[in-house]
């Protein structure tokens, strides 16, 4: 399955991650984290599901290009 333009394969929550540009990527992430909380509190249960897998599907393409991304030391705990 591809997009409406028919360049992008289309997976079940949306345009495979792996085909998007970074500036798309972080696009995605941005949206997504800003539906976070309403999605959660208010959206039906499929609606949950398919945040869940397209969030997971999105921050596994970000560790897969950056995998050595920068670490803030002052977000660091004793613990780690």
């Amino acid at each position: 399955m591809t997009d409406a333009r028919g360049d992008s394969p289309l997976m079940e929550t949306g345009i495979d991650p792996g085909t998007l540009s970074d500036e798309d990527l972080f696009r995605e992430l941005s949206s997504l984290y800003r539906t976070r909380l309403e999605t959660l509190r208010h959206g039906p249960d499929a609606a949950l599901s398919n945040h869940f897998k397209r969030t997971a599907e999105l921050e596994t393409e970000y560790i897969t290009r950056y995998p050595s991304r920068e670490v803030d030391p002052d977000r660091l705990t004793q613990a780690f």
